[in-house]
């Protein structure tokens, strides 16, 4: 059956047919998640090809889009998938995703929908008081931790040059005052990547050293900022990527209040432990930063994608950020303008989500999830190093376990594949301060015991299958 572009676009069966049948397509996907081998099955190959001459039902695209796109799915949604810090969507969220793509509201503008903006003021509210930041700290929704960092190296950006009486966002970086920029030996590479965004380089960022943990040497941070002057921005974290251990906060805010350098913390993850009292004291310190980036479709469990960026001062952000045409309306005092606060004109409503999973889940919700996860990261850690010729390389303080086979490389690489293949879990490879490792992330609120039990005995099959 064909369908031409403007046949029936409007009426209601045209709509409620294909709603229905992703409704089903999506509640049979997530019934299976649970017991389907978590990696992709196959090639998808049935989304390849040409763009049909003529247009089809909508209902029938979604039948096919679903059967085509089924072997290259990932269970990432499941109770077993421990590959990049990668939560699960807890059902608020993702119901309130779909709504957010009913309603289709633009967030740039509060004109173009008070509701929108109205979500982004209350989840930024909330966030602010669950991660312990200050009050009064300017704030943006965005798409991901690399988005975030980038507004918020934004705004440091800004201050720091106008400090010194450059305005960046005028006149551009071209014979601007050299900028430095000093980073941890193990900074994440979403960091690097804002820094080339934003015309800072890539690759010109000092390294401070690290512990064997992951963690900047706060002395030796000291020690680079004394040897230089000018324009400063000092960029920290919260969870190493591999280790999940956490730069020390306290001294490093000092250090920079000292110098007169902005400080940034990257809490992608790892900052969500302010937000469970057993955790917090991880991130001591951290709130006396400038800016701050954490991720939420990581451990607050909703869709890709939404992340937040906080800024000390609210006018560096905005300052790096706004958008101003004649045709555009400007904010009132009781209102607020998304596209002000972070990138893109042209916004998806993504507060909605987030609103979503901070309802369900309550202060008590969030704090619990973020410790059970913990806990359960250090049973996975347990089982594994009880394992003869298994070794856990990091100290479990989060949810981040750090495995080696052996005294190989090539057999931790040969392990990681097996379980991938197995499909039970699913986990990845890396390589940590020279050697090669499994990482195992445990973010998802469906994840039990008895499933990092299940995984724990599959990742042992694997490695005594190439051990003997």
């Amino acid at each position: 059956m064909t369908m031409s572009s403007t046949s029936d676009t409007g009426s209601d069966a045209a709509t409620a047919e294909p709603l229905a049948r992703a409704h089903a397509h999506a509640a049979a996907w997530l019934a299976g998640a649970g017991e389907r081998p978590v990696r992709a099955a196959g090639d998808p190959d049935g989304l390849r090809g040409p763009l049909p001459e003529d247009g089809e039902d909508a209902a029938a695209v979604i039948d096919a889009l679903a059967a085509a796109a089924e072997p290259g799915l990932v269970a990432s949604a499941g109770p077993r998938y421990f590959g990049f810090v990668t939560g699960a969507t807890l059902p608020a969220a993702l119901a309130a995703d779909w709504l957010a793509a009913a309603w289709d509201q633009n967030a740039a503008l509060h004109v173009m929908s008070p509701a929108a903006a109205a979500a982004e003021v209350a989840v930024l509210d909330w966030c602010r008081d669950l991660l312990g930041l200050p009050a009064g700290v300017g704030g943006g929704v965005a798409t991901g931790a690399q988005m975030a960092n980038v507004c918020g190296l934004a705004a440091a950006r800004h201050s720091v040059l106008a400090r010194v009486g450059w305005d960046v966002e005028a006149r551009g970086l071209t014979g601007a005052p050299p900028l430095r920029v000093l980073v941890g030996d193990e900074q994440h590479v979403t960091v690097h990547a804002a820094l080339r965004l934003l015309g800072l380089g890539r690759d010109a960022a000092e390294r401070v050293p690290v512990d064997g943990q992951g963690r900047m040497d706060a002395s030796a941070l000291d020690a680079a900022l004394r040897g230089g002057d000018g324009p400063t921005i000092v960029c920290a974290q919260a969870g190493n990527v591999n280790t999940g251990a956490f730069d020390p906060f306290a001294p490093i805010v000092e250090t920079c209040r000292e110098h007169g350098t902005w400080c940034h913390v990257d809490g992608a993850f790892g900052l969500w432990a302010a937000a469970a009292p057993d955790r917090a004291p991880l991130v001591a310190g951290a709130a006396g930063a400038d800016s701050w980036a954490v991720d939420a479709h990581k451990w607050l469990n909703v869709p890709y994608d939404a992340a937040l960026a906080f800024v000390a001062e609210p006018e560096a952000l905005r300052a790096a950020m706004s958008l101003t045409a004649a045709y555009l309306t400007e904010a009132g005092t009781d209102e607020r303008n998304g596209a002000d606060w972070a990138p893109e004109a042209s916004r998806r409503a993504r507060a909605f989500p987030l609103y979503a999973a901070l309802r369900q889940l309550g202060r008590r919700g969030v704090a619990d999830l973020v410790e059970r996860c913990c806990v359960l990261a250090a049973r996975m850690a347990e089982r594994l190093g009880a394992e003869a010729g298994v070794t856990v390389l990091n100290d479990v303080v989060l949810n981040q376990v750090l495995v080696r086979f052996g005294d190989d490389d090539a057999a931790t690489d040969a392990v990681v594949a097996r379980v991938q293949e197995d499909g039970t879990c699913w986990l990845g490879g890396t390589r940590w301060q020279g050697v090669a490792a499994m990482r195992v992330s445990v973010s998802g609120w469906r994840t039990t015991e008895a499933d990092i039990d299940r995984s724990a005995d599959a990742i042992t099959a694997a490695w005594r299958a190439r051990h003997h």
